[in-house]
């Protein structure tokens, strides 16, 4: 665990503008901030896919404000949990990290209709995830 104690979360995909950004305002929204959550992406775009901000919005989660950023050791380091999202093999490995590797159709270049069920997906798995790093006492 981080030094806050807190489990702490990284979501990677290639671009950083779609899948992890939906994921990490999840996690952020659903554990209400007591999981540290980080996204990041080994070819980020230039600003958060459209379509991904509209279907959170839906949602009542606002990414309006949030931009893409490159993967970093440190990032990877710093996370207890490291989720990639078809990042391949661009995301350093740590020994004692736990890694998981979500199959997730990709929301680039894709309109709102086509991002909701992967939005609604990767909800569910956060639910889980949250289940998992904050047991209930």
């Amino acid at each position: 665990m981080t030094d806050s104690n807190k489990p702490s979360v990284l979501f990677v995909c290639i671009h950083n503008a779609g899948r992890s950004q939906m994921a990490a305002a999840y996690l952020w929204h659903l554990s209400e901030g007591r999981i540290e959550v980080r996204s990041a992406g080994s070819a980020p775009v230039d600003s958060v896919n459209p379509a991904a901000e509209q279907a959170m919005a839906e949602e009542g989660i606002d990414m309006s404000a949030e931009t893409p950023k490159i993967l970093t050791t440190e990032a990877v380091k710093e996370s207890d949990v490291v989720i990639t999202m078809g990042c391949g093999d661009t995301c350093p490995i740590f020994p004692g990290k736990r890694y998981e590797d979500w199959k997730l159709d990709d929301p680039a270049g894709q309109g709102v209709d086509a991002v909701r069920p992967i939005r609604d997906e990767i909800r569910s798995r956060i639910e889980t995830l949250i289940s998992e790093l904050l047991p209930a006492i």
